[in-house]
């Protein structure tokens, strides 16, 4: 039991409160590229965001691993992202450090999303049964260069005070 759910039931919702988070991150991203605040959206990618890694430590384990690192990381990219945003409201170089640390956020997300896939997913497991295999490798790069291209977008058209409210 975790939270009261068996641990399936709370791995369910984890993996929703993921979704959410990775789908509310590509409207906010594309957003951001088209020089447009989505409040709501950003705040649902924020929420959900945070919460797939803090929920991402309550699930049993011996020792530190890959996930609780990729979750650190996340949740101190979030904290950045958060201040930039709410607390700094993007003035100056917090702008730019929203953004990045934003798509960072959404791309570690992705990430992990990617290896669960591969993991648990017969059809890409098959393709890639350890994880180092060119398939999942390709795919891993794939989503970088992808991050990458459309943060150096939101990086350069992302100017709030002059960005459509909607």
């Amino acid at each position: 039991m975790i939270l009261g759910l068996s641990v399936a039931a709370f791995t369910q919702l984890h993996v929703l409160i993921s979704l959410v988070g990775i789908a509310a991150g590509l409207v906010a991203l594309a957003a951001m590229i088209a020089n447009r605040r989505l409040g709501g959206w950003t705040a649902v990618f924020l929420a959900a965001t945070v919460a797939t890694s803090a929920t991402g430590f309550l699930f049993h384990s011996k020792a530190i691993g890959p996930p609780h690192i990729v979750g650190g990381i996340s949740l101190v990219v979030l904290l950045l992202a958060l201040v930039a945003l709410y607390g700094r409201n993007l003035q100056g170089p917090w702008r730019p450090a929203y953004v990045i640390t934003a798509v960072v956020a959404l791309y570690l997300n992705c990430f992990v999303g990617v290896v669960q896939a591969f993991q648990k997913l017969p059809p890409l497991n098959a393709l890639a049964p350890k994880g180092n295999e060119p398939p999942f490798l390709i795919a891993q790069a794939a989503l970088l260069a992808a991050t990458v291209v459309l943060g150096w977008m939101a990086v350069r058209r992302f100017h709030p005070q002059g960005a459509r409210a909607a």
